[in-house]
């Protein structure tokens, strides 16, 4: 047990001296299965990792959901997206807003990244609600919030990491989070409602489009609806695996770019460059991650810590809610995969000793994580808006997402409450 919380302690303080978290986690890793079993064990018990990682058949979803995601940006979708949506709702007061929140769930049901979607919509929907007079703090609240919905509509690269870390079913997780994020969508958008209502000067109303607009705008993100029915269609319907699945996203997306003219071989050298980079972030800190967990699990403390919480009397639901509530104080000050990552060792084994299903545990991580996004100080939503957007201030940003925080924690705290909206459709699934 001392071992394992000097392990920690080691983790923060190499993070405060701004030791990259994934050197920080697999040196400690190493260093203390070395002193707890032995130099040749640790060694041994590393390559094994790295060498796992690099050739697990499972992970390769994870590149090809980035690749898929960076063509469909690249392809101009997400424009055409935003466009149809706003043509339906851009005349109510705050419609751009709304329509952000509905093109970031069409978005995220073809990406899988909360970053890249928050990051394609402040290029694509940011210009239209400053030209309308929009605030900044509305504006950037709603694409960090509208982002998030890029982890919890399937496909979902956390839940990808989740499923293999933790050896849960990667189509039922999928299934789990179509119902959340539908559900999310639209507490965003009630949110955006009460607060056009009270503050008028947020956002005006914009011109009514004719349904003869509105219909040509819907069939422009026929590209859109086809991924997402081959993608998930095909691994709900049992005619693919997910890893299966991505690779006909990725190829899809890729022919989408190529047809409209969008992929030069620059642009397609970008495009494989930017997947490449961030596909070898994710495989660093997962090697890292698994490293430290080895360390952990030769430690007492996953043992010691499940029998001190299941000693304690409390019943189980409230235990679930204990730690939902240190994942999100956590979001504030630690980046959202990294929290992930050095948790599930300590919690995941508690949440199977309790009797709870993982699918269900995994789509409350993934709330989790949502939150933490937006969450200052530290949310990378946020971050990466105000990268983004550099005329817009931090403060600005801050102050626009806190109502949406507010949403977050309602749909969290709903879904502990009801957990059959995560597991109907998993259910279905036989």
């Amino acid at each position: 047990m001392t071992a394992a919380l000097l392990g920690f302690a080691a983790i923060f303080l190499l993070a405060v001296m701004r030791i990259p978290l994934a050197f920080a986690m697999g040196g400690v890793g190493i260093v203390g299965i070395g002193l707890v079993r032995g130099w040749q064990p640790a060694l041994a018990s590393t390559a094994q990792v790295v060498y796992d990682t690099g050739f697990a058949y499972t992970l390769s979803v994870i590149p090809l959901f980035i690749l898929m995601g960076n063509f469909v940006a690249r392809a101009g979708l997400a424009h055409e997206l935003f466009q149809a949506a706003n043509a339906f709702v851009g005349h109510l007061r705050g419609g751009l807003a709304h329509a952000t929140v509905a093109a970031c769930a069409g978005f995220g049901a073809i990406c899988g990244s909360s970053i890249a979607t928050a990051a394609t919509m402040s290029k694509v929907a940011y210009p239209s609600m400053k030209k309308m007079g929009y605030s900044d703090a509305l504006s950037t609240g709603v694409m960090a919030a509208g982002g998030t919905l890029g982890i919890m509509i399937p496909p979902s690269t956390i839940m990808v990491i989740y499923g293999i870390t933790t050896e849960t079913n990667i189509g039922k997780l999928f299934a789990a989070g179509v119902i959340p994020g539908l559900l999310t969508a639209a507490l965003l958008m009630v949110a955006i409602s009460v607060m056009t209502a009270r503050d008028p000067e947020h956002a005006p109303p914009g011109e009514r489009t004719s349904w003869p607009d509105r219909w040509k705008a819907l069939r422009g993100i026929w590209g859109v609806a086809l991924l997402v029915v081959v993608v998930l269609g095909g691994i709900y319907g049992g005619l693919f695996t997910a890893t299966e699945g991505a690779g006909f996203g990725a190829a899809g997306a890729f022919f989408f770019a190529l047809f409209r003219g969008r992929l030069s071989w620059a642009v397609l050298l970008q495009v494989l460059v930017e997947s490449a980079r961030t596909t070898a972030m994710l495989f660093a800190l997962l090697i890292a991650a698994t490293i430290f967990a080895n360390f952990v699990n030769f430690t007492t403390m996953p043992g010691d810590l499940k029998d001190w919480i299941t000693g304690m009397g409390l019943s189980p639901i409230l235990i679930v809610a204990a730690m939902m509530v240190i994942y999100v104080v956590l979001g504030t000050v630690m980046e959202e995969l990294t929290m992930v990552l050095l948790t599930i060792p300590l919690f995941f084994p508690i949440i199977t000793a309790l009797g709870f299903d993982p699918v269900w545990f995994g789509v409350l991580i993934v709330m989790v994580v949502q939150i933490g996004l937006i969450s200052p100080p530290v949310g990378m939503n946020l971050f990466v808006i105000n990268s983004l957007l550099p005329g817009v201030g931090l403060g600005a940003i801050f102050r626009g997402c806190w109502p949406f925080v507010l949403v977050l924690v309602i749909v969290l705290g709903l879904l502990l409450t009801f957990p059959q909206l995560s597991l109907w459709l998993p259910g279905l699934m036989g």
